[in-house]
């Protein structure tokens, strides 16, 4: 069961998997909710096969994902997705 993203709160956060190596890979992002929750079925296949790479990927090829505040919003502050 995917949880549900509210639209509202979902476009003011992205979940970010940074690269561990700046040679190996670039950083991905998610819109996601304040808690990092993504809604898998909103993604396009794309982006849900790069989500699920990221994800796959954590700690061999990127650090864990955190939750970050869109540019020009009141959350400016990194907090890891637990």
């Amino acid at each position: 069961m995917n949880p549900t993203v509210d639209p509202a709160a979902g476009s003011r956060y992205q979940l970010r998997f940074r690269p561990l190596s700046k040679s190996t890979t670039a950083p991905r992002a998610f819109r996601c909710d304040a808690a990092g929750h993504i809604d898998l079925d909103a993604l396009s296949d794309h982006d849900r096969g790069e989500y699920l790479f990221a994800r796959a990927l954590v700690g061999r090829d990127f650090d864990r994902p955190a939750v970050q505040g869109f540019p020009g919003t009141r959350c400016s502050c990194w907090r890891r997705a637990t």
